[in-house]
């Protein structure tokens, strides 16, 4: 019997197709400017949460600046003050303009290796932005799949890449399926609150 397969049925029967910030993190097919949008929350999303999120985003819309190209030409402060809401702001702006600069030099294949070197990426911020904006088959581990895995004792070892392994190793690699499993964990962590 395979633990992790039962455990994405059980969420998808209860939740049905992820809703809220989800509905455009698992769109399909995703616009090119959908999945900057996508970029741009997996920065600000770090320790905050996706309320705040939103706000910085809808900021930016308002300016005409939610795209990575533009804000690769902002200044920190001026970036600063818009996503202000986030949280941590001066430092988000920093590691949010190296992303955009980044990608703004249209990269023809981007590795999890070239966005672990961007200043505040780290293995989740890379794979979110892998599986999420990429479409590549990679499976995010966070702080709610951490959680779930302890409580059904799935697995002892909690660090991010034995997790990872755990739900690539028992279902299809198929980055449609880790998208909405890897959501469906967040939504039953963020209800069970």
């Amino acid at each position: 019997m395979n633990k992790v397969k039962n455990l994405y049925r059980e969420l998808a029967k209860k939740y049905g197709r992820p809703e809220g910030q989800w509905k455009l993190w698992c769109k399909r097919p995703k616009t090119p400017k959908e999945k900057e949008e996508v970029i741009i929350g997996a920065i600000l999303t770090q320790r905050t949460n996706w309320k705040n999120v939103g706000l910085s985003i809808n900021n930016l819309k308002a300016a005409g600046l939610c795209s990575l190209q533009r804000i690769s030409r902002l200044s920190p402060e001026k970036l600063a003050s818009l996503i202000k809401p986030s949280g941590f702001y001066k430092t988000k702006a920093d590691y949010l303009l190296a992303a955009a600069k980044f990608f703004a030099k249209k990269p023809k294949e981007v590795r999890r290796d070239d966005l672990l070197l961007l200043r505040g990426v780290g293995k989740e911020t890379a794979d979110s932005i892998l599986l999420y904006a990429l479409d590549k088959p990679i499976f995010v581990v966070d702080e709610y799949t951490r959680r779930l895995v302890k409580n059904k004792r799935l697995a002892e070892d909690l660090s991010y890449d034995r997790l990872q392994k755990l739900f690539e190793g028992n279902i299809a690699k198929s980055w449609q399926l880790y998208q909405d499993f890897h959501a469906l964990i967040v939504i039953d962590g963020k209800n069970k609150k």
